[in-house]
């Protein structure tokens, strides 16, 4: 099945080259001349090899035939993730570099659809958005607004947002997954 490059998402499987690849970062560029683009970083799952490419928003590419299992995140153990089938309670491991920038979202017991290519675990995909606690940021100073920009916060998992002056920590904060941007207060 063919989908729009601009459709693609994060920890998402695609075939390129007639190889089968997990996105690892994606950007939007909209220079000021021309069409707009996405940039991908690829990694391929046999080789491990690494690609930066381009794709105008009239590419197309392929999406993998992939067996989706709805699973739960139970806890890493060293180099993997350990995740449960949510029917056969069967546990399985990915490796925790496949899912470097992924992690980053991701608690114990949170509920995710991994992909199975040939029985072999090879990505997951993630909520659209997730709930995290604000462990660190910046006191709100009397008189600054809201409309200041927003002030880093490092949330429980050790991703750092960008947020509104009012939020303290302690306080739980909603994160789009795709974009890792703040959402709402949660």
């Amino acid at each position: 099945m063919k989908i729009s490059a601009f459709d693609v998402r994060v920890g998402g499987l695609i075939e390129y080259n007639g190889k089968l690849w997990r996105v690892l970062k994606k950007s939007h560029v909209k220079p000021g001349k021309g069409g707009a683009f996405v940039q991908l970083e690829m990694k391929e799952l046999s080789a491990g090899t690494k690609l930066n490419e381009r794709f105008r928003s009239e590419d197309k590419v392929e999406k993998p035939h992939v067996e989706v299992r709805d699973m739960q995140y139970l806890y890493l153990d060293g180099e993997n993730y350990i995740f449960m089938d949510n029917e056969s309670y069967e546990q399985i491991g990915i490796a925790a570099e496949d899912l470097e920038e992924q992690a980053k979202y991701m608690l114990p017991n949170t509920e995710v659809k991994v992909a199975f290519h040939n029985e072999n675990p090879i990505g997951l995909d993630l909520p659209a958005n997730v709930v995290l606690e604000v462990t660190e940021t910046d006191a709100a100073i009397k008189g600054q607004t809201a409309a200041s920009g927003g002030k880093p916060a490092t949330l429980e998992t050790g991703l750092v947002v960008t947020v509104p002056t009012f939020i303290e920590a302690g306080d739980k904060v909603k994160v789009n997954t795709d974009t890792g941007e703040y959402v709402e207060r949660a």
